[in-house]
This record gives structure tokens, sequence and C-alpha cells, in this order.
């Protein structure tokens, strides 16, 4: 959908391999390869982001994110940071499009679009947006297991490969645990909480993530922290004691598996699924 406005980040030498940030990308040249795309102009990044809004919006339905109006992703403006374009209030995720996303301010203000927006999630949103500048996008919804843990109150072990892409980046807050989020002040303790991590697990609520590079990347660490709830409570179950991964090897995992490249890089799988056989999502 962004050929003309997209460069890829190879340059125009096009026989010379392109700049690795991660051992998972080709050193060979030539070989097809997602790239992380640059933009011209402040127009074109926006429809990008707007465009991966909402097929993040799709993959959480086909996730089986859904709870009623309850859940809600948001992405900062990047040609207005004070504002973010968020899922309409009341659109079931499957049906939210380009054409219906809302863009509102740090006040919960309606400044583009003709539906309201969420009350808990622009409580919520808005307090990490505004107090974590360097925060693009981020992600709540109200799913099965990521609810069920948090209501252990406590962090992710390393249990897998895919537990440690969170090792020692994400916390457990326990601050208005179970208190729906529709007063202004109640999204600070979140807010402060993604200063130095990705996700946010919270006691009695659910998980949240964000991230600093994009809105691919949260929503992929949303689904991989929901599947890592899902493997922590199937070990519990059990009544076995896991082996845990230890911490060299923990930190080795995150570092290769766990950085934002790779989210971005994770969800380019589920865009390409949902390009070819969604095509509504662009109206």
């Amino acid at each position: 959908m962004l050929d003309v406005a997209e460069k890829s980040v190879r340059g125009a030498d096009e026989t010379a391999a392109p700049t690795r940030e991660s051992i998972y990308q080709p050193e060979q040249a030539g070989l097809e390869f997602p790239e992380v795309p640059v933009f011209d102009t402040p127009a074109a990044e926006r429809q990008h982001r707007k465009e991966r809004l909402v097929a993040a919006c799709r993959a959480f339905h086909l996730h089986g994110f859904d709870y009623g109006f309850a859940g809600h992703i948001s992405v900062r403006d990047p040609e207005h940071p004070n504002l973010y374009w968020t899922n309409p209030m009341a659109v079931h995720f499957n049906q939210v499009k380009v054409s219906n996303l809302v863009l509102a301010d740090h006040e919960g203000r309606v400044v583009e679009g003709r539906h309201a927006v969420n009350r808990a999630g622009f409580i919520l949103h808005a307090a990490i947006h505004e107090e974590n500048p360097e925060i693009v996008a981020v992600c709540h919804a109200h799913t099965v297991y990521g609810t069920a843990y948090a209501a252990l109150g406590e962090p992710l072990a390393p249990i897998s490969q895919d537990a440690c892409a969170f090792w020692n980046d994400h916390q457990v807050v326990t601050d208005s645990a179970g208190k729906v989020t529709v007063m202004e002040g109640q999204g600070n303790p979140l807010a402060a909480a993604f200063a130095e991590v990705r996700a946010v697990i919270h006691q009695n609520h659910g998980l949240l993530t964000a991230s600093r590079h994009s809105v691919d990347d949260a929503a992929f660490w949303f689904i991989a922290l929901e599947r890592c709830c899902q493997q922590a409570l199937a070990v519990k179950a059990t009544g076995v004691a896991p082996k845990l991964v230890g911490e060299e090897d923990a930190r080795h995992s995150r570092e290769h598996v766990g950085n934002d490249f790779i989210g971005w890089l994770h969800f380019q799988t589920i865009w390409n699924d949902l390009q070819a056989t969604q095509p509504d999502m662009f109206e």
C-alpha cells in the first residue's frame, strides 16, 4: 500500500547487504527480507501508522482478544506528538478501518473522527503517552489468560525462550488493582511503570504493552505476552516446579529474540496475511 512513500533502508546500492540490526537479517545480499520503512513525509508515515494500527486491531480479533467494547490500541501521530490515533469506541476489532480511526489529544478530546474514544482507554493510554514521550504505541485488551495470570500478582518466570523475551522487561503493577480506570490520574501508576519496560501485568486487570519502535512491535509483544501467560498457567496447573532458564541464558535470549526489531519482524507475517485476506482494512 505504501510503495511510493516508503524508501528502502538498504539505500540505492541494491547489491549491498542491508544494514543488520539483528542476527536474523541475512548477510547475503539480494534475498527477500522485510525492511523497516523510512518516509519522505509525515503524511506518509501517518498513513503507515494508521494502517498498521488497523492491522493490529484485526490481529487481536483473530487471536480472540475481543471483549465487548473493552480493548484499545493507540499510536502517536508522527507530526503532532501530543495526539494519538486509536480504535473507535464500541466498534468491533474486526470492523476497525482506516476511515473510522479516531485522533485524540491527551485530554481525551477527539480532534479527528466521528466516534467517541473509550473512556478507560483514554485514561490509560493518554497517561502512558504523555509521561513517556518516547513511546510510540500502546496495546491493552481483556484477554483470557492474561487476565487470569494477572490475578496472581506475580511476574513471569523465565520458563521458556518465549518467556525470556520479557525477562527483566516487564513489571507487575498492584496500584488500583481491579479498579476500573475511568477517573483521571488512575493511569499514572501504569505510566510510571512503563518508564523502562515494554510490558506491564496489572494485577486483577490484565496486560499492557508499549513500544518505542512501532505499533507493529507493541501488538506482537502483546500477543506474545498473552501466550506466555497461557504457558505459565499450564505449567502451574501441573503442580510441578518448572526448570527455569538461567540468568545469563535468559539475558541472551531477550537480546536476540526479545528486542524491538524482532517484535516488528514477527508482526510482518501477520501484516502480510491480513493485507492479502482483509483488504477492507484500508477503506
